[in-house]
């Protein structure tokens, strides 16, 4: 049996459900509680987690822009590339589902795109917030819509941008 180890972690969007591997890398992070296989074992350890604690308080409070915390999501090869992807999409910018598939050399698979986005299991590290409409316009969030607006206003007002220009409905 698989053991992965995970911490409940307080955010100013709600509690955050964070799994972690044997090696301390994230598999998962997560608004609600963390949805794990059959055949996992799902140890509660906050030590485990201190580091990734401290890296989201510090982003929560616009310090901290890029991540050093070790990511292992599983997902297919397509998902990770496209999750791959998401992290390279700069702290406090924006770009839409085509572009995103076009940055995969692969313009025509825009919904395969969104289907890979909606299932990144690590929110707020592999920025999947960061991807919006192509008009602008911010569309689904699996953390719900209200916390991507605020990740968004979040990281606009640290960069000092007007998070209008992000935030069209």
């Amino acid at each position: 049996m698989k053991t992965l180890f995970t911490d409940r972690i307080e955010s100013p969007l709600g509690i955050l459900e964070a799994v972690l591997d044997e090696g301390g890398a994230l598999t998962a992070l997560y608004f609600d509680e963390a949805e794990v296989d059959a055949g996992v074992r799902l140890v509660r350890d906050p030590a485990r987690a201190q580091a990734l604690r401290d890296e989201l308080g510090r982003y929560f409070a616009g310090e901290l822009c890029e991540f050093g915390i070790e990511l292992a999501p599983e997902g297919t090869p397509f998902q990770r590339r496209v999750w791959s992807e998401l992290v390279r999409i700069p702290y406090g910018e924006t770009i839409s589902y085509g572009e995103l598939a076009r940055r995969l050399s692969d313009p025509r698979a825009v919904r395969a795109v969104g289907r890979a986005n909606a299932t990144n299991p690590i929110s707020i590290l592999v920025p999947c917030h960061r991807v919006i409409g192509a008009d602008g316009s911010l569309t689904g969030y699996a953390g719900g819509l209200e916390r991507k607006r605020a990740l968004l206003a979040l990281e606009a007002a640290a960069v000092g941008a007007d998070p209008a220009l992000v935030l069209r409905a």
